[in-house]
């Protein structure tokens, strides 16, 4: 920076030099680091620009990006919905038309739309696999069987799958791949509107537990990598159950072929299947990161419960049983995450949360399911961000408005979400009408076991009117994120739940001593409404009982579909 001193001496203007002031104006713009995951606490976070970044996203349909001008109308839809992170996708067939001729127009269009929508965007790469299936390579590779192989059945049958054994076809993917992020380094290294890349999409055999084709069954009749073996080894202490019984079949073996190390059946050949899909992404993973190193992730077309074998789901995917063979085989990967469909939202996402696994779910629900699902995921497991399927076709829909309201709240306090996260401040409560053993649950933050219950019917005890306990609407859901902000001061951001407060040690009685309902304006300041009391904050009027139970009487009540905030401060008697 240049500084021009002006000195007085003896009342004359004297013009001093330009003095630089010890630094130098470089030629070049400063570059801040690039969009990378970092261990904070106990969680791993998204740093862009220096900072957090919570991703509250939106991963557009298929189709929906391979057209700037169908995309156009939902920006601002989006934007308005709270969704500060778009995930899209960026097709092989679309960007490579003809071997060796790239045309990256689609990227631009997305980076300069996100842009000016103030959008922060992850890229989906579909090459050679797509819901495990291959549809969007380009033409020359589709009609290039004898250099691009398939997969095939074991009657010999090809199947619209690229064979993971196909080394014409992973140098291919792999270029592509390099050129796009190559493009990206030049396009977005200085402004970072692209924050993660997806590699891929849900791959994995269908069908079968592993691929027949001649590749494979020479390859599966051979020695099992010594990478593999060395990997299983050093982490022997810490492998997943699935891969230590596994393992375990056949004595721990260390050398052999798949079936006389990992045993006779269907979880050998999957284990087969799960390092070659993993060693084929590595290679495109690392040539990508060597032109432009942005964080990358896998996705998981989880197993379903009808499922009763690998093929039922694809496999050889991320899926959370693999999740060791994709470490020893994908180091360059940063995040296996699942795509998450099922009911039961937190059992599920538990298994995607083990050996230290960053936390991400790049597809999901939106509806009021989906705000369970994202506060559970951001406030109970440290998630770097949330994203529901197709939402832009029905962000604007009235039965989107609990998501949206959840989305704009949580979008005010991400700052805070994220401080309390990395400082294990938070919490989420998650609650389903029709899962029994759902409808209560508790968490323990700041020396406080908080008690979330599902709004019910309510029931009368000794004659009195009390708002906890009752029936419970199976098609209810309900949620809350619980921010400790002082000792015992928290924030609630809660939707079709009861709270009350128990001390954990069984001592004494949690009272309420100050309530408040408020917002956080669109610069994260709190605009304080009520002082809540008596009837707004008064569950059980059975105080023989509730004392009894330890309980004061007294909670907090988040009695709408559309999320709210509350803040709290709690006192302690005997």
């Amino acid at each position: 920076m240049k500084k021009t001193c002006l000195y007085y001496l003896g009342g004359t203007l004297i013009t001093a030099m330009i003095l630089f002031c010890g630094c130098k104006r470089s030629s070049e713009p400063s570059v801040m680091q690039s969009p990378h995951l970092e261990k904070r606490g106990d969680v791993t976070q998204l740093i862009v620009e220096g900072r957090p970044w919570l991703v509250l996203g939106c991963e557009l349909g298929n189709s929906t990006s391979s057209s700037r001008e169908y995309l156009a109308p939902y920006w601002q839809q989006l934007k308005e919905s709270g969704v500060n992170t778009v995930l899209a996708v960026v097709s092989w067939e679309q960007t490579e038309p003809v071997e060796g001729q790239f045309d990256f127009t689609v990227v631009d269009n997305l980076i300069a739309d996100a842009r000016s929508n103030g959008m922060k965007l992850a890229l989906l790469w579909f090459g050679s696999w797509k819901n495990g299936i291959t549809s969007y390579t380009p033409t020359w590779v589709k009609c290039d069987t004898q250099r691009f192989p398939l997969a095939q059945t074991p009657e010999g049958k090809s199947l619209p799958i690229l064979t993971t054994l196909g080394e014409e076809t992973c140098k291919a993917d792999a270029k592509a791949f390099a050129a796009m992020m190559s493009h990206l380094k030049k396009v977005d290294a200085q402004q970072h509107t692209v924050v993660m890349i997806q590699m891929e999409n849900e791959v994995g055999l269908h069908g079968h537990p592993r691929d027949y084709c001649p590749l494979a069954e020479k390859a599966y009749k051979e020695q099992v990598p010594k990478e593999l073996i060395e990997w299983l080894k050093t982490h022997k202490k810490e492998l997943l159950l699935e891969t230590s019984s596994a393992w375990e079949t056949n004595g721990f073996k260390e050398t052999g072929t798949w079936e006389e190390v990992f045993g006779p059946a269907d979880r050998a050949a999957e284990i087969f299947m799960a390092w070659h899909y993993a060693s084929y992404m590595e290679r495109i993973t690392e040539a990508g990161k060597k032109e432009y190193d942005l964080p990358t992730f896998v996705n998981a077309w989880i197993v379903q419960p009808e499922d009763t074998r690998p093929g039922n789901y694809p496999s050889g995917g991320p899926q959370a049983q693999n999740h060791d063979i994709w470490r020893a085989a994908a180091p360059h990967i940063d995040i296996l995450s699942p795509d998450i469909y099922l009911n039961d939202f937190p059992t599920v996402l538990s298994l995607y949360s083990r050996s230290s696994n960053p936390v991400f779910i790049p597809e999901s629900r939106s509806g009021q399911n989906g705000a369970a699902n994202a506060a559970y995921a951001i406030g109970a497991m440290g998630a770097i961000g949330y994203s529901p399927f197709g939402f832009e076709r029905n962000c604007a829909d009235d039965m989107n408005k609990p998501f949206r309201l959840f989305y704009q709240k949580t979008g005010r306090i991400a700052p805070q979400i994220l401080e309390a996260q990395a400082k294990g401040r938070i919490g989420a409560l998650w609650l389903k009408g029709a899962e029994p053993t759902r409808v209560k649950d508790t968490i323990s933050l700041g020396g406080v076991n908080i008690v979330g219950e599902l709004i019910s019917s309510g029931m009368r005890n000794g004659g009195a009117p009390q708002l906890t306990g009752g029936t419970y609407d199976p098609e209810a859901v309900g949620y809350a994120i619980v921010i400790q902000q002082e000792d015992e001061s928290y924030l609630f951001l809660g939707s079709n739940v009861r709270i009350t407060f128990l001390p954990p040690d069984g001592k004494g009685i949690i009272g309420l001593a100050k309530v408040t309902e408020g917002d956080y304006n669109d610069q994260g300041h709190w605009v304080e409404g009520r002082w809540l009391n008596g009837d707004e904050i008064q569950l059980r009027y059975d105080l023989l009982y509730a004392v009894e139970e330890g309980f004061s009487g007294q909670g907090l009540n988040f009695g709408r579909p559309e999320p709210s905030f509350q803040r709290v401060e709690l006192f302690r008697y005997e």
